[in-house]
C-alpha cells in the first residue's frame, strides 16, 4: 500500500478519534471553524479555554511530531500569495457552509446527518473541479 495511502489512514483515524472525543467530553460537535468562529465573534466566551486547548492542539502537534516525520512531504506550494488566497477562500467557504469539513464531513456523516451528506458531496465536487480548473485548464498549480 502506498505510504500516502497510510499516512491518510492515520490522519482519518486520528481526526475521528478527535470528534468523538470532543462530543463524548463536551456535548458538542468538533467543526474547527465554528471553533475558531466561537472565539472571533465572541459567542464563544462562556467555553473559551476549550476552544484555545484545541486549537492549540492542532497547531502544536505537527510542530512537535516534525522531528519524528521529516520525510514527510505534504506539496504545499511557497507562493505565499496562492496560500493567503486559499485560507480566504476556505475561512469564506466554511462560513457560507456553516461548518467546515471535520464537522460536516467527519461529525456530520457520522452521525447520519442529510446536512452533512449534502455539504461533504458539495465540497468534493467543487475541489474537484477547482483542481480540473486550476490544474489542467489553467495550469496554476
Amino acid at each position: 500500500m502506498p505510504m500516502d495511502w497510510i499516512w491518510g489512514l492515520i490522519g482519518g483515524a486520528l481526526i475521528g478519534t478527535g470528534g468523538a472525543v470532543y462530543l463524548l467530553g463536551n456535548g458538542r460537535i468538533m467543526g474547527a471553524s465554528g471553533i475558531i468562529g466561537g472565539l472571533v465573534d465572541g459567542s464563544g466566551r462562556n467555553t473559551a479555554v476549550e476552544r484555545i486547548v484545541f486549537l492549540a492542539g492542532v497547531v502544536l502537534m505537527p510542530v512537535l511530531l516534525t522531528p519524528v516525520y521529516r520525510s514527510v512531504d505534504t506539496h504545499l506550494t511557497e507562493n505565499a500569495l496562492v496560500l493567503v488566497a486559499a485560507g480566504l477562500l476556505v475561512g469564506l467557504g466554511t462560513r457560507l457552509a456553516n461548518g467546515c469539513t471535520s464537522g460536516h464531513g467527519v461529525c456530520g456523516m457520522s452521525r447520519l446527518s442529510l446536512r452533512g451528506f449534502v455539504a461533504t458531496l458539495s465540497y468534493i465536487l467543487a475541489g474537484g473541479l477547482a483542481v480540473v480548473l486550476f490544474r489542467h485548464v489553467l495550469g496554476a498549480i
